[in-house]
């Protein structure tokens, strides 16, 4: 059997290193809940960082899209205001046409080329015309119908006239054509 000093001294080794390996364990324990909180922590971050880099990202596509519709659209009140003048200027070609003694021809002229002006800084700013043809179809998306009436020799949803032609301003419409649409006619 062993001598009691060696046991003794083999207990005193033992619970010399389970109580080192007891500290170290609490310590590797220690240190392995601050770096989970640290990887937690830096996983925090790094969704942060990516959410404001996206937020920055739409933002930047947002801006960029508003600015292509203002260059596009940004015109388009003045361009709404001006569709009277091109009215008139048309109803007064009309008129001074129809009225051919009386119109001085300078006059008639001065007319047509102004009106032909505004038309060019119409097409320069991607403005056009939305002219129906009596006898279409009447479409609602570029059509505004003022009245309806039973036309014989037609049938319904037929343009038969047009009041006011409408405008588009690249792919929207300022104002719809004003026309008249024929009804079913009356048996």
């Amino acid at each position: 059997m062993a001598d009691p000093k060696e046991e003794q001294f083999l207990d005193d080794v033992e619970s010399a290193e389970a109580e080192t390996y007891a500290g170290a364990e609490e310590e590797i324990d220690h240190e392995a809940a601050e770096v989970d909180a640290l990887r937690a922590e830096r996983d925090d971050y790094k969704d942060r960082f990516m959410r404001a880099l996206a937020d920055a990202e739409n933002a930047r596509k947002r801006a960029a899209k508003d600015r292509q519709e203002a260059q596009a659209y940004g015109g388009s009140r003045i361009a709404r205001d001006l569709l009277p003048v091109y009215d008139n200027l048309n109803r007064a070609l009309l008129a001074a046409k129809e009225d051919g003694s009386n119109a001085s021809t300078a006059l008639v002229e001065g007319v047509e080329l102004t009106l032909k002006e505004l038309m060019n800084v119409f097409d320069r700013h991607g403005m056009t015309r939305v002219s129906p043809e009596i006898g279409e179809r009447f479409d609602p998306k570029l059509h505004e119908a003022m009245f309806e009436a039973p036309v014989p020799g037609t049938t319904s949803g037929e343009i038969i006239q047009v009041s006011a032609e409408g405008f588009m301003l690249h792919d929207r419409l300022l104002r719809p054509a004003q026309v008249g649409v024929s009804s079913t006619p009356a048996s």
